[in-house]
């Protein structure tokens, strides 16, 4: 006579439960800062250009710069800044404008480049700070995931927590991504002065498409 098996499934700890409702919760959030974060937008581009006009490690005063304005962004977006635009839009059409005009502004600002790995003033601490703050892209993306991807967050506290410090950890990894990927193109081409404009041009382009979304 034949006897059947019976293979019994231990149930879930207590740990394992929680781990679960964390994935459940965090992943859908850290895959779609992921996306946003990665993908090119003027703030890359100009890493980009940064990172080919003077090296990563001149640099990081931008990046740090960057990283600071979106963690200022993301918290005052968590404690309710971003109904002062929808109440307004007039002042959010503005915004956009200053935005685009600003990035603008630190693109051109190195037409002509100076000496190979010296530091540009376009790209300093204060500069870097101020493109998150007024790029669109940055707070449609942070609105989105307090809104879409942290509302089922237990508290507004661990919102005001997790999805800052998420953005922080991306935009730190992914700009000196941007950044490494000028500092090859650079290479690559010599150092020449046909690339940095085509790069300055290319992140003028990307600012009028993002005006235009």
């Amino acid at each position: 006579m034949k006897t059947r098996s019976v293979v019994s499934c231990a149930p879930l700890t207590n740990e394992s439960v929680i781990t679960v409702n964390l994935i459940n919760q965090y992943l859908p959030l850290w895959m779609f800062i992921i996306l946003m974060v990665s993908t090119p937008g003027p703030a890359n581009m100009l890493l980009m250009t940064a990172g080919a006009q003077q090296g990563l490690a001149r640099t990081l005063p931008f990046i740090a710069g960057l990283t600071a304005g979106k963690l200022a962004l993301n918290i005052a977006l968590g404690l309710g800044l971003m109904g002062l635009l929808e109440a307004n839009p007039t002042v959010a059409t503005i915004f956009v404008y200053c935005s685009a005009a600003y990035m603008a502004y630190l693109a051109l600002r190195n037409w002509t480049p100076g000496a190979p790995g010296s530091a540009n003033a376009s790209f300093t601490f204060l500069s870097g700070s101020i493109v998150h703050p007024l790029s669109p892209k940055t707070w449609m993306m942070a609105t989105l995931a307090i809104t879409q991807f942290a509302d089922s967050f237990e508290s507004a506290a661990e919102r005001l927590i997790v999805v800052p410090l998420s953005f922080l950890v991306a935009q730190v990894f992914f700009a000196v991504v941007w950044c490494g990927l000028g500092v090859m193109m650079s290479r690559a081409f010599e150092q020449s002065i046909v690339m940095h404009r085509a790069l300055i041009l290319l992140t003028l382009g990307v600012i009028v498409w993002a005006l235009l979304q």
